[in-house]
């Protein structure tokens, strides 16, 4: 019997090859096909995302076949991968079977090209291809150079700048950096090319082997960094309310741009933006007492920015990291994708750094850890303030974006009370753990359901059941609808003293 589907993607099916339009995943192509023109196809789909070549579909989608070719041909386009580009994508072939369009028992050959991660796959002529909607286009010059990046078989910290001298760097921070790592000799050329940072090279075929930077120790050290990166900056931006409003109505309260090499502009925006952030009075699980914290968890904000500044793709040029207040959120946005194997489903502890030469100095300098452990940290700190899951975004492929989002509704009403409840020391020692858990994350959270409260705490329905029913006798929580709806909600009761 026929084979109806891929065995390799279920999703290609002999009805889905007659029907769908060519996409960014899937492609047609006769039997007859050049080879070089075959291996463009296998260049642009591995560039990109990968996807799927059925061969031996004509245009209008009648089912040719491929046995009208011979088998030395058939042969020969399962090889395409291999023979004509390099180096060779990763891909699979298999064949199904077909009633042809003269009725005869016949073959379509099918091609799954895997997507490229960690470099670009080129034709034998030296050109690179991008599957792009349902084209495939050849990308040349800044684009590919850009391509080459993302996919990291170029990096553009380590290509050699041909203005900057080492006269060009902050003695100040390169003395902080001798001393990091216990260079005491001052031995800035030393220093650089231990780190990979500064490379010896000829400029010209007659010239002499010459030290030269690379952008890496330009962004991390330039004393006037505008001057080679005007791009090397971070933006900060501020509006009054949750929306961002244009003309008569622009609500930006502030607008500060920060330009600094990478080492001073963490270190600047760190300071700076915590001078704009608010603060909310919350409860301290620990002492039960009510005390002044900030809008967002200290490590969430600042390894958000850091990250941003460290890992983004410094090869485009204009764009900078955007810093974002809105009354009820933190937006950090960051030029460039995610880079190589991390994913916005995977990044919570998928470890990878476009940039490692800069992550490395910026480790010795103490502003950046171990590498993504900080990704898990802000989910988990944002966790423990009671605030929403952080939000990865990759808007138009352009920006890598945090959001950071407060709770700033519960925690203004709880400040706007003239006079909070405090917690007798005795009760609250009173109070079992479970107890306690329930009334911190009411308190910090607001009225919330039962289901809220089991999922929080891990504990079963009828658990906390019984501890809001001791927490309602000690008169700290009441109960707001009927007993009966699930929907039922409970609350922290603030009352005079």
């Amino acid at each position: 019997m026929a084979e109806m589907k891929s065995k390799i993607n279920p999703l290609i099916t002999l009805e889905y090859i007659k029907t769908q339009p060519e996409n960014k995943f899937f492609d047609v192509k006769s039997a007859a096909i050049d080879f070089k023109d075959l291996a463009k196809h296998i260049s642009g789909f591995a560039n990109a995302d990968g996807g799927t070549i059925a061969i031996g579909v004509t245009d209008d989608r009648q089912l040719v076949g491929i046995k009208t070719v011979g088998e030395a041909k058939i042969s020969k386009l399962t090889e395409v991968p291999n023979n004509y580009c390099k180096p060779m994508p990763q891909y699979q072939v298999e064949y199904l079977d077909i009633t042809n369009h003269s009725g005869k028992n016949d073959r379509l050959l099918l091609i799954h090209i895997a997507a490229s991660i960690d470099q670009v796959i080129y034709t034998n002529d030296e050109r690179a291809y991008l599957r792009i909607g349902d084209e495939t286009k050849e990308i040349k010059g800044e684009n590919l150079k850009q391509l080459e990046y993302a996919k990291g078989s170029r990096h553009f910290e380590d290509e050699l700048h041909p203005d900057a001298a080492i006269e060009d760097l902050d003695i100040d921070l390169l003395n902080r950096y001798c001393e990091i790592v216990g260079l005491s000799s001052k031995n800035y050329e030393q220093l650089l090319q231990s780190r990979g940072l500064l490379r010896r090279q000829k400029q010209g075929s007659m010239a002499r082997k010459a030290n030269h930077l690379t952008n890496a120790a330009v962004l991390l050290f330039a004393r006037n960094i505008t001057q080679f990166y005007p791009n090397c900056r971070v933006r900060f931006v501020r509006y009054d309310g949750n929306k961002a409003q244009v003309g008569t109505k622009m609500n930006i309260i502030k607008d500060v741009n920060i330009e600094l090499p990478i080492i001073k502009l963490v270190e600047e925006s760190k300071k700076f933006v915590s001078t704009q952030l608010r603060e909310f009075t919350s409860l301290n699980p620990q002492t039960g007492k009510f005390e002044t914290t900030k809008e967002y968890p200290e490590f969430a904000w600042t390894e958000g920015i850091v990250n941003a500044i460290v890992h983004r793709e410094y090869g485009l040029s204009g764009a900078y990291v955007l810093v974002t207040m809105f009354d009820d959120r933190l937006v950090i946005s960051s030029p460039g994708n995610l880079p190589n194997i991390v994913t916005l489903e995977n990044i919570e502890y998928t470890r990878y750094s476009r940039n490692s030469r800069i992550a490395r100095v910026m480790t010795e300098f103490g502003l950046v850890r171990e590498l993504n452990e900080g990704v898990k940290r802000i989910f988990s700190d944002m966790q423990e303030f009671y605030l929403e899951k952080p939000v990865y975004s990759e808007p138009n492929n352009q920006y890598v974006e945090l959001i950071l989002k407060n709770n700033i509704e519960i925690r203004t009403l709880r400040q706007q009370e003239s006079v909070k409840k405090k917690i007798d020391e005795s009760k609250w020692r009173a109070l079992d753990n479970i107890e306690k858990e329930i009334l911190v994350y009411l308190i910090n959270k607001g009225p919330s359901t039962r289901q809220d409260l089991v999922a929080y705490t891990q504990k079963t329905g009828r658990t906390i059941t019984k501890k809001i029913s001791a927490l309602e006798k000690a008169n700290l929580v009441q109960r707001n609808g009927n007993k009966h709806d699930p929907k039922q909600t409970y609350e922290f009761i603030y009352e005079s003293d």
